[in-house]
């Protein structure tokens, strides 16, 4: 009896080489100490998740906020793209946190995110006093009892207290700062929106295997 055997056309056997070449290039092309670090982190609570580190107040951020909402939109259904506001200490950043946390609970986010970052650098300048963070989100729609009570409440110590903690486990040194699924900190930024979602799936995709 005569035994059939398939083989595969040389042309594919060229090709699945290729491929895995490739693949295996790709894993190679984001070194450790050149483009990202890996830091002591924390577990974010989904994965994937790369997660931005900013301040309203930092001109840099405000200028590379459109270049990660089109990275975020280039990883939607693939990798959720999440945000901490840092303060360094400094009063003015931390009302900017109070103006996230506030955002964050009302679910306005989308709605009042690039308007913040215009008004400190476009308009009214740096929150300087409570009451101005209050006006802002009046204005947005909210009643003023509402807001009060959210800014005095035990969730926003608690909010602040996990964002300072955040930056310190991440070991941000500046901002704006992107770390991926809590371990990996990217220190060299591609140059444009896709590279860059690129390099967070690698990243991400590497943390998983660990």
């Amino acid at each position: 009896m005569k035994i059939l055997v398939m083989t595969l056309p040389r042309v594919c056997l060229a090709t699945l080489v290729l491929l895995l070449s490739l693949q295996s290039a790709q894993a190679q092309q984001y070194k450790e100490g050149v483009d990202y670090i890996k830091v002591s982190g924390f577990t974010e609570m989904d994965t994937p998740t790369v997660r931005e580190f900013f301040a309203y107040n930092c001109g840099h951020c405000y200028r590379q906020d459109p270049f990660f909402e089109q990275t975020a939109n280039l990883l939607k259904s693939q990798v959720k793209f999440d945000r901490t506001p840092v303060a360094v200490g400094r009063s003015s950043w931390i009302l900017s946190q109070m103006a996230y946390y506030l955002a964050e609970k009302f679910k306005l986010t989308n709605q009042v995110h690039s308007a913040i970052f215009k008004r400190i650098h476009e308009q009214g300048g740096a929150f300087t006093e409570l009451d101005q963070v209050e006006d802002f989100f009046i204005q947005q729609g909210l009643a003023a009892e509402n807001v009060k009570m959210a800014l005095n409440s035990a969730d926003a110590k608690l909010a602040l207290l996990n964002y300072d903690t955040q930056a310190q486990l991440a070991e941000i040194k500046g901002v704006p700062s992107l770390l991926v699924n809590g371990q990996y900190l990217i220190i060299k930024q591609p140059d444009s929106p896709k590279a860059l979602a690129e390099m967070i799936k690698s990243l991400s995709l590497q943390s998983a295997q660990r």
